[in-house]
């Protein structure tokens, strides 16, 4: 009798240098006996999914990171409530059915990841954000604030309807916006002297910054904020918590 094959785990982005992921689960299977592998497939484009599901029979599930957390959407052949909700996908259940087909399901896990971090640091002046960028985690992460009662407001460079510039960035909407939520790769390992281009100066101990990024553990948005009196916090504990959530997801 064959024995059963070794499970297989992963992470799907482009670039993935800065990911923590794979170091964070095969660490975890180790020390908890757990037969199984995470893998990092660094695709150039969201095309190559599927490449990476066939060659990969033992493939169990996936992580998904910038720059396909909307992209990979249509390769779904179901979508978790909250995920389509949201809009953007960032855990893949894959499961093979009898009749030996593969079905890709998508959840989202940012959402509750940054929900259950950012909980403690919410006060009543902290009852308005700014959410700098507009891709795949800034979806979750507006869906985790409004959870928290605060207001978010979206800050592009090409801005919607609705959404601020840049440059509407005056001492007035920095005053009245008291949580301010860096979701661009903007200061990410190896770029790390990158960050987003908000007036710094207007910033009080009142305010809390929160840097998605988690490598650097400080980055050029949060020492600037710090600078400024602001508390500050990364991304690492929001990764743990999502990791976590994309373990049970997994194992449902």
């Amino acid at each position: 009798m064959s024995l059963p094959r070794r499970k297989v785990y992963g992470l799907i982005g482009y670039p993935l240098s800065h990911s923590f992921s794979m170091n964070y689960f095969n660490n975890m299977f180790e020390s908890e006996n757990i037969d199984a592998e995470y893998v990092n497939f660094e695709i150039p484009e969201i095309g190559d999914l599927m490449e990476v599901v066939s060659e990969n029979p033992n493939l169990s599930g996936l992580n998904v990171t910038i720059p396909y957390k909307e992209q990979v959407i249509p390769y779904m052949d179901e979508i978790d409530s909250e995920a389509e909700l949201i809009g953007a996908v960032n855990v893949i259940k894959i499961i093979k059915t009898k009749g030996g087909d593969v079905r890709l399901k998508g959840y989202n896990s940012d959402a509750m990841g940054f929900q259950n971090s950012i909980a403690p640091l919410i006060n009543p002046k902290r009852n308005r954000a700014l959410i700098l960028g507009t891709g795949g985690a800034s979806k979750a992460i507006n869906r985790a604030l409004v959870n928290l009662g605060v207001q978010p407001v979206f800050v592009s460079r090409n801005p919607a309807e609705d959404q601020l510039a840049y440059t509407d960035l005056t001492p007035e909407v920095m005053a009245d916006h008291k949580v301010i939520v860096n979701c661009t790769p903007l200061g990410m390992y190896p770029n790390v002297d990158q960050c987003p281009d908000i007036p710094y100066e207007c910033l009080t101990p009142d305010h809390l910054c929160y840097d998605l990024i988690y490598n650097p553990d400080v980055t050029t948005f949060m020492r600037k904020s710090r600078a400024n009196g602001a508390e500050v916090k990364n991304g690492l504990e929001m990764l743990l918590l999502q990791a976590f959530e994309s373990w049970n997801i997994w194992n449902l």
